[in-house]
């Protein structure tokens, strides 16, 4: 079933979580009281809705770019997979990265554009793509839905900086575009038909009714995501509980959340929340999911570290976090020192989790586990 945005309404009767909504033209304005909503999402669930961003023509045109992507034959998308040695970039086939610590393999298809390549486009500055993207696509769709996108981020990121007490330009520096970065363009496809092949939920809690996961529990590589999706599926486990709630998807409204690399540059003050994603509900079931996102990542260099030299807000919530760790018998997930410094640079981190959810290079369970990010409960 190809590409609709006729399909079932999401069901009524399931749980979800509600999310804040943000008017991203308010942002723009400067409005405070929209900004203390989008302080308030930031900093409890991680989660929010974005409305009035002005992307959905270019998201359209993307989606157009993943359809006829994914309708060449899998000889010809296999030429341009990613591989096993932490490159992002290119396609992902079904069934190369686990979904959970079993080993379980995904269900899912996708495309990622660098965002260093639609900059530069013409130009190849990580990869070239199959040829229906790069001579079709790259310049006319992808290169503008990845400026808008970077923009629509950038303009969050200086609210959060602002908010942090950071000086200005501090989180700008860290995600210029001029450097090298994971920051990409995504467009996932999970058939319809593809669902039920057997492989079952690792979830951070025991259900009773197992279902086939299409993206296992995980936390958000980057700084910001900014997703475009029609059909539900999206799953938050909310702060303190052990269930896990749907997200209704809202047409013209997009779902951002934050990333890892923003709950340690501000010592976890912001929110990088787990979340999966599981077949829609319902009869929206029975038909094939599209989904688009878009990834601000900090430059491959930048060191993940709490900014707390920059901040004294951040300086506060780190030795809060530290204090509240050397009193504790069992550490939380969100530990201080994995928010204070990962020893590891941007580049590094995002490499390392690549790898290590590829079903090629597993081990064991802890392969699995060194692939997840600030919030490991798996």
């Amino acid at each position: 079933m190809s590409r609709s945005t006729e399909h079932p309404p999401f069901p009524d009767d399931i749980p979800t979580h509600p999310l804040i909504v943000v008017d991203y033209a308010r942002i723009v304005a400067g409005d405070e009281a929209e900004v203390d909503k989008l302080w308030d999402a930031a900093t409890n669930l991680g989660f929010w809705y974005l409305k009035n961003h002005g992307v959905e023509v270019e998201a359209n045109g993307m989606f157009d770019m993943g359809e006829a992507t994914m309708a060449l034959p899998l000889e010809e998308k296999m030429k341009y997979e990613q591989g096993d040695d932490g490159n992002s970039f290119g396609y992902k086939a079904r069934g190369a990265i686990a979904t959970g610590a079993s080993g379980a393999r995904d269900i899912i298809e996708f495309i990622n554009i660098g965002a260093d390549d639609a900059h530069a486009y013409p130009d190849v500055v990580h990869r070239t793509y199959p040829p229906v993207v790069q001579n079709d696509f790259m310049g006319r769709v992808a290169q503008p839905f990845v400026r808008k996108s970077t923009e629509v981020n950038n303009v969050l990121l200086r609210a959060f900086e602002r908010r942090l007490g950071l000086p200005d330009g501090a989180l700008a520096k860290r995600h210029d575009v001029r450097e090298n970065s994971g920051s990409e363009a995504r467009v996932t496809y999970v058939k319809a038909s593809a669902r039920g092949e057997g492989n079952t939920q690792d979830a951070p809690t025991q259900e009773k009714e197992k279902e086939t996961l299409a993206i296992g529990a995980h936390t958000d590589f980057g700084s910001l995501s900014f997703l475009h999706n029609r059909l539900g599926g999206l799953q938050v486990l909310p702060p303190g509980t052990d269930q896990w709630f749907y997200v209704r998807p809202i047409p013209g409204h997009a779902i951002c959340n934050l990333g890892d690399a923003m709950a340690i540059f501000s010592g976890g003050i912001l929110r990088s929340n787990i979340h999966r994603v599981l077949p829609p509900p319902g009869a929206q079931r029975n038909f094939d999911r599209w989904s688009l996102v878009f990834f601000t990542r900090p430059g491959d260099s930048v060191v993940l570290k709490a900014l707390a030299d920059e901040s004294p807000l951040i300086a506060r919530a780190v030795e809060t976090a530290q204090r509240k760790e050397s009193g504790s018998t069992s550490p939380g997930n969100n530990t201080a020192t994995n928010l204070v410094n990962t020893g590891e640079t941007a580049g590094e981190w995002f490499k390392r989790r690549i790898m290590n959810q590829r079903i090629n290079n597993r081990k064991g369970p802890e392969t699995w586990a060194a692939s997840r990010g600030t919030e490991i409960r798996v």
